[in-house]
C-alpha cells in the first residue's frame, strides 16, 4: 500500500522535473517576484524524495539542498503559504544550517504548488538574509498569484509529456483535464475536442470535431494551419511542434480570446497525429498586468517607484544621453502623521504627487522613491533646467495643503544631480543627488542644492567619524568636563556637565567636531545614557560636602523620541541616591520643537517628579513666548551671544532686560552663560540674573580638577564606560 508520500513523488514524477529544467518558462516569474517583493532571491522549488531541488530560480547558486532542512518540505504539508519572518527567532528553524550556516536565510515566504490530483509538488518561494517586519495579506495574496501561474506553466509540461507516452494515456487525461485539449489528423481535421475547449469556446465537441483547425482561426489569420499539418503529416519538418505559442482563438460568440497554445505530435502506425492544449491568457494577462503594476508603481499614489526610476537611469547610462535628476524630500511631513494619523498622510502624500505632476511636463519623470521622498528625472535637460524645475517643485509644495479640513503649510528641500557630469552610473547618481538634497536640508530646507565633490568628501568624512565614534563608546574614549554655576554672592550652586572626547590619536577633541553629528546619530541615546549615570554619580559624591548641588546635563533631542527617558530617570537617580531636585535637565528650542505630545509628557513628568528643566541658549529661536507657556519650566539659561556685548549693544542688554523680567513673570530662574569679564558680571547680576557661569567663574574641567578647586574633598566617581 502506497504511503501519502509515495503518492505525491508518483505525482512529481509525472512533471519530468530536474534542476533547472524549467528555468527558460518560469525565470520571468521569478524576477517578477524579486522585483515585486524586494527579495534577492525566487525560486520553484519541488521536493523530490531525499532532495529539494529547484525547477527555476534566480539569486542564488546552488540548485538542490538536502530536503530534511529545507524550508519548502514544510511548505508542502500547508494548503497556505508558510511565512517565516525572522528565521532566526523561529523555534522550528533558528538552528537549521540554512540559517546558521553561510546562507543566512532570515526571511522565507512560500506558497505550495498543488497540482491537479490534490498533491504538493513544491513551492514557489522568497528568500532573503534580512528579516522582515511584515507580509501583508495583500503580499500572501500575490505570493499565491505567482504560484498559480507557476503551476499553470508546470501543468502544460505535464501533459505533454502524457501526450508523447501515448496518445491513448492522452485521450484519457484531457478527457477530465481543465485545460482545452484538441486532437487534429494529419490533414489537419479536428477528431477530438474535450470539456475544456468547449467550456472556453463555447463550441461542442459535436460542433467542433470533423471542422479542419482553422474552424479556431479568426477569420484574418486563417489559410495557413491546416495545411502546415498536413505538411508535417507528410513527412516534413515541424516548425510549431514542442513549442509554446500566444494567440487569438475565434469564440462561437464571434469574440476573440488569447491563449497559449501547445502543440505536441506522435505517430500510430506510421500517421502523424496532434494534441493541442489550450489555455486561455485572459486573466492570466489581466493578473500578470497587475503584478506588473504592483511591481513598477507605487500603490498609493499611482507614481513610478524606486525599480522603474533606477531601471531609466540605467538606460540612459547605456545611452550615455545628458539628465538631470532632483531628489525632493518634504519637511514637517512627519507632524501631519503625528497630528492627523498615517490615514491623513498618505491623502496628503496623494496631494503632493498630483502636485508635484502638474508642474513639470509631461516627459519628465515624477515617482515616489518612498516615505516622503520623491524623484523627478528630466532627460536631455542641463543644469540651469534642473534649477529652473527644483524652485517649481518648491514653490509647489509651499501652497498650504488643506487635510480633513485643517490646514498644513510644508515646505521641500530638492537635491539635484547631473548626469554625465557628477556620475557614470545610475546608483552613483542617486546617491549625488542624495547628498545634494542632504546638504539642502543642512542648509536651512526649502531650498534646492546641486551635487558637488566635496559633499561626498564630507559624506566619507562623516562616515568615517561615525565608526570612531562607536569605537570611542566601546572603548570608553568619552569623559566629562564640569564647569561651575555661582550665585550672585559668588557661591557654588552647581556646574553643567559637558561631554569632551580624548580621541587615541587626535587628543582632545572640542565638541564642535563631533558633537553636531552625535546629535544626529543612533548614539546619542545611548551616550545620552552614559553622561546621565555619570554626572548624576557625581553629584551625589560631591554633594556630601556641597548639599545643595545641583547637576545640569543636556539632553539630546533623541533622547526624548524613545519613550523611555522617565525610567531611565528615575533609575539612575535611585542608583546614585541622588534627590531629584539636584538634577536639572537642559533643552534647547530646536530640540523642543522637534518633538511631539509624548516628550512633553516625558518633560511634564519628570518636572512633577521634582527635576528641574532648564530652557539653554534662550532667545535665539523664534518660539520661545508660546513654549514658555506649553513646556514646563524652572530656569532659563540667556545664551552667551546676548552675554558678550552686553556693555556695547544697547539691543542685547535690552534683551536680556526682557528675559529677566519675563522669567519673573512665569516664575522662572535665570542663569546668564559665557561671562568672561567683571564688567559682564556686574551688569547682569544688576539686571537680577540669580546665577552666571563663564570663564570668569570657571572653565570646563575634569571631575579632579573641579573637585579641587572647590575644595570637595570626596574623590571623583569612576566614569562609567559608554
Amino acid at each position: 500500500m502506497l504511503t501519502s508520500d509515495d503518492s505525491r513523488l508518483r505525482a512529481v514524477a509525472a512533471y519530468g522535473l530536474s534542476p533547472d529544467v524549467m528555468q527558460g518558462d518560469l525565470e520571468p516569474l521569478n524576477l517578477l517576484a524579486s522585483a515585486l517583493f524586494g527579495v534577492p532571491t525566487s525560486m520553484v522549488s519541488v521536493v523530490a524524495e531525499h532532495q529539494t531541488f529547484f525547477a527555476s530560480r534566480v539569486g542564488i547558486s546552488v540548485c538542490e539542498v538536502d530536503r530534511r532542512i529545507s524550508f519548502c518540505h514544510s511548505t508542502i504539508t500547508k494548503d497556505e503559504p508558510l511565512v517565516i519572518l525572522d528565521a532566526s527567532q523561529n523555534p522550528n528553524f533558528h538552528d537549521n544550517p540554512l540559517v546558521n550556516g553561510p546562507a543566512h536565510v532570515r526571511f522565507y515566504a512560500g506558497a505550495p504548488l498543488i497540482g491537479p490530483s490534490g498533491a504538493a509538488i513544491g513551492s514557489f518561494c522568497l528568500l532573503d538574509t534580512r528579516p522582515r517586519e511584515a507580509f501583508t495579506p495583500a503580499d500572501v495574496a500575490n505570493l499565491k498569484l505567482l504560484a498559480t501561474l507557476a503551476l499553470d506553466k508546470m501543468e502544460l509540461r505535464r501533459l505533454e509529456r502524457a501526450e508523447q507516452a501515448s496518445n491513448n494515456r492522452f485521450r484519457q487525461m484531457a478527457g477530465t483535464s481543465p485545460a482545452g485539449i484538441i486532437c487534429a489528423d494529419h490533414e489537419g481535421i479536428i477528431r477530438f475536442w474535450n470539456q475544456g475547449a468547449e467550456a472556453m469556446l463555447g463550441f461542442s465537441a459535436a460542433e467542433a470535431e470533423g471542422q479542419p483547425i482553422d474552424f479556431i482561426v479568426p477569420h484574418r489569420f486563417r489559410g495557413g494551419h491546416a495545411g502546415g499539418l498536413r505538411h508535417v503529416g507528410a513527412g516534413g519538418t515541424p516548425k510549431l511542434v514542442g513549442q509554446s505559442v500566444e494567440l487569438s482563438a475565434l469564440c462561437k460568440d464571434g469574440s476573440e480570446l488569447p491563449i497559449e497554445l501547445a502543440l505536441s505530435m506522435w505517430r500510430d502506425d506510421g500517421t502523424a497525429s496532434f494534441g493541442a492544449i489550450i489555455r486561455d491568457l485572459s486573466g492570466r494577462r489581466a493578473n500578470e498586468e497587475r503584478l506588473d503594476r504592483l511591481a513598477h508603481r507605487d500603490h498609493l499614489t499611482d507614481l513610478p517607484n524606486r525599480l522603474v526610476v533606477r531601471q531609466r537611469l540605467d538606460a540612459i547610462v547605456r545611452a550615455q544621453q545628458e539628465a538631470v535628476l532632483l531628489v525632493l524630500d518634504l519637511d514637517g511631513f512627519k507632524q501631519v502623521n503625528d497630528t492627523l494619523g498615517h490615514s491623513a498622510g498618505d491623502r496628503l502624500l496623494q496631494d503632493v504627487a498630483k502636485r508635484l505632476v502638474s508642474v513639470t511636463c509631461p516627459l519628465d519623470m515624477v515617482a515616489r522613491l518612498g516615505g516622503d521622498e520623491f524623484a523627478i528625472l528630466l532627460e536631455g535637460g542641463a543644469d540651469r533646467r534642473g534649477d529652473f524645475v527644483a524652485e517649481r517643485l518648491i514653490q509647489a509644495v509651499s501652497v498650504p495643503f488643506t487635510v480633513d479640513g485643517l490646514a498644513f503649510n510644508l515646505s521641500a528641500s530638492v537635491g539635484v544631480a547631473v548626469y554625465p557630469s557628477h556620475a557614470r552610473q545610475a546608483d552613483d547618481l542617486l546617491s549625488a543627488a542624495d547628498l545634494a538634497l542632504y546638504a539642502a536640508k543642512n542648509e536651512g530646507r526649502q531650498c534646492h542644492r546641486l551635487y558637488s565633490p566635496g559633499l561626498r568628501q564630507a559624506a566619507l568624512q562623516q562616515h568615517a567619524l561615525a565608526g570612531e565614534l562607536r569605537r570611542a563608546c566601546e572603548n570608553g574614549e568619552f569623559q566629562l568636563f564640569y564647569q561651575p554655576q555661582v550665585d550672585a554672592a559668588g557661591r557654588l550652586v552647581g556646574a553643567e556637565a559637558l561631554l569632551r572626547w580624548e580621541h587615541p590619536d587626535r587628543g582632545l577633541q572640542s565638541p564642535a567636531a563631533f558633537l553636531p553629528f552625535l546629535e544626529k546619530s543612533s548614539l546619542a541615546v545611548e551616550v545620552g545614557q552614559w553622561v546621565l549615570q555619570t554626572a548624576c554619580a557625581q553629584a551625589a559624591i560631591w554633594r556630601q560636602d556641597a548639599p545643595s548641588f545641583r547637576m545640569g546635563i543636556n539632553l539630546f533631542g533623541l533622547q526624548l523620541h524613545t519613550g523611555d527617558l522617565v525610567a531611565e530617570v528615575r533609575a539612575v537617580l535611585k542608583q546614585a541616591g541622588l534627590p531629584a531636585a539636584a538634577l536639572e535637565l537642559e533643552v534647547t528650542e530646536n530640540i523642543i520643537l522637534q518633538q511631539n505630545d509624548l516628550a512633553l509628557q516625558m518633560l511634564r513628568t519628570l518636572y512633577a517628579d521634582g527635576v528641574s528643566i532648564a530652557f539653554d541658549d534662550f532667545g535665539t529661536g523664534y518660539a520661545s513666548l508660546s513654549l514658555l507657556k506649553r513646556y514646563p519650566l524652572s530656569r532659563l539659561k540667556i545664551d552667551q551671544s546676548f552675554v558678550r556685548n552686553i556693555g556695547q549693544s544697547r539691543e542685547d542688554a535690552a534683551i536680556v532686560r526682557s528675559i529677566v523680567h519675563m522669567a519673573r513673570a512665569f516664575g522662572l530662574g535665570v542663569i546668564a552663560e559665557g561671562v568672561e569679564t567683571l564688567m559682564q558680571q556686574e551688569r547682569l547680576l544688576a539686571k537680577g540674573c540669580d546665577e552666571l557661569q563663564g570663564y570668569l567663574l570657571g572653565r570646563p574641567m575634569p571631575a579632579t580638577s573641579f573637585a579641587s578647586r572647590f575644595e570637595l574633598k570626596n574623590p571623583p566617581v569612576r566614569e562609567i564606560a559608554a
